[in-house]
């Protein structure tokens, strides 16, 4: 196994975000959700194969979605790969006080991490609109046993009027309340919105899936269009053309 961090832009994007935002993170994640992003890493974790006896979990933060998977799946070996070590070392102390024995934690950037034992599942939230969507595609599907699955959630912008009205009002609140309340999480009030209304990591990470062979590749939409998962499986025999697991145009 090895992970590398090279000089990157997006890296420097998640520092400027997220830089001493680790031991309020939890907090913080719920209440602006205002509790809906347990209910996404719900369906995100549903989604995890029953049989599975590896996952990878990328981008895993303070192990939210790390220690979900390791207790509903508790016959997996759960791997979470994480690059910020403030967060990593709040996942730690999660595992040591629940006695997670079936979870090891790893410090680097999810596009980098590899494993010469592959994996059942690969999953991540939250950080397909910071990543190199080919790089990560490519890695996964080598990674990835023969049917193996890839899950990718994360925030989307909506594509309705009035729904961005909605969008729009509730970030607004967020940039005048929460930013003086929680001054730490000024940058990610105010850099978020923006990044995710120009962000198309959902047709772009479907069109990375496909070129790196993957099939049945799907998309999901949630509560109000406010965020998605995008699934797909690596074929048990590798497609012949490149291409051959696009997802049609509508």
């Amino acid at each position: 196994m090895s992970t590398q961090t090279p000089d990157d832009g997006r890296v420097a994007l998640v520092e400027r975000f997220f830089r001493g935002t680790g031991s309020s993170y939890d907090v913080m994640v719920h209440a602006a959700t205002f509790g809906i992003d347990r209910l996404w890493k719900r369906r995100l974790v549903s989604l995890v194969p029953p049989d599975a006896r590896r996952v990878l979990d990328l981008a895993s933060g303070t192990g939210i979605s790390t220690l979900a998977i390791a207790k509903r799946r508790p016959q997996c070996h759960v791997v979470g790969v994480e690059l910020r070590d403030e967060y990593l070392e709040i996942a730690r102390a999660k595992l040591r006080r629940r006695g997670a024995g079936n979870i090891e934690l790893v410090l680097g950037r999810a596009e980098d991490y590899r494993s010469e034992v592959p994996f059942d599942c690969i999953s991540s939230s939250y950080l397909a609109k910071y990543a190199d969507l080919p790089l990560l595609c490519s890695n996964a599907f080598a990674m990835l046993n023969p049917n193996g699955v890839f899950l990718a959630h994360d925030f989307t912008y909506p594509p309705k009027a009035h729904l961005v009205r909605l969008w729009r009002l509730y970030f607004g609140i967020l940039q005048v309340v929460g930013s003086r309340l929680f001054p730490s999480w000024r940058e990610i009030y105010y850099g978020l919105p923006a990044l995710i209304e120009r962000s198309t990591w959902v047709e772009d990470i479907q069109s990375a899936l496909a070129d790196a062979g993957f099939t049945d590749i799907r998309r999901e939409d949630l509560t109000l269009y406010g965020s998605a998962i995008v699934s797909a499986r690596k074929p048990h025999v590798a497609a012949g053309a490149s291409g051959a697991g696009r997802v049609p145009a509508d």
